[in-house]
């Protein structure tokens, strides 16, 4: 279900005061390139382990070939996946929400309405892969980075847009109800 769009394509503004939903916007892991090694381990692990299975002098050496590969495979490709999986930004109408660690045992958020500056680097291999690092800092907490986010720059823009929309709201909604002003 999509919400109605004005004519240039953003969302209608709820009406002063009104609470508007907060709705997700993008779910974001870092560039699966993070892998590139895991999957060549795991590639080259099953090939080793099949070409040496039976191949060898002594019937105990392939349980230890198969243990040996076994322990290759959790090591350097399931521990590396579930640590590239436990960690995720999500990005809402609201605020930019980062989990973390097992279950999303640890959870960072920072506000739109608040505004923050958002730095977008991006290296030589980030940009042939479209991804890059954002930054985000409003001065008060420790800044929220964003490490290879794919399509970075597209990121960055919606994120620009979300603080500008917010802080519009913000400012409309708190010059409706007169905030400050006394009256007679």
């Amino acid at each position: 279900m999509s919400q109605p769009s004005t004519p240039l394509g953003r969302p209608r503004m709820p009406a002063p005061g009104a609470a508007a939903p907060e709705l997700r916007i993008a779910r974001l892991r870092s560039h699966a390139r993070r892998l590139f090694w895991s999957a060549l381990v795991l590639i080259a692990t099953a090939g080793a382990t099949a070409y040496f299975y039976d191949n060898l002098p002594a019937p105990y050496e392939n349980w230890m070939l198969l243990t040996t590969a076994g322990a290759l495979v959790l090591l350097l490709v399931v521990i590396p996946f579930f640590f590239w999986l436990s960690r995720t930004w999500t990005i809402t109408t609201r605020r930019v929400i980062e989990r973390s660690g097992p279950f999303g045992a640890n959870r960072r958020e920072i506000s739109h309405v608040r505004g923050y500056a958002i730095q977008l680097r991006r290296g030589i291999l980030q940009r042939m892969w479209g991804a890059g690092t954002l930054t985000l800092s409003n001065g008060v907490e420790p800044a929220l980075r964003l490490k290879n986010v794919p399509n970075a720059v597209l990121v960055h823009e919606t994120l620009v847009d979300q603080v500008e929309v917010n802080q519009i709201l913000a400012h409309r909604d708190a010059q409706t109800f007169g905030s400050g002003s006394v009256g007679p």
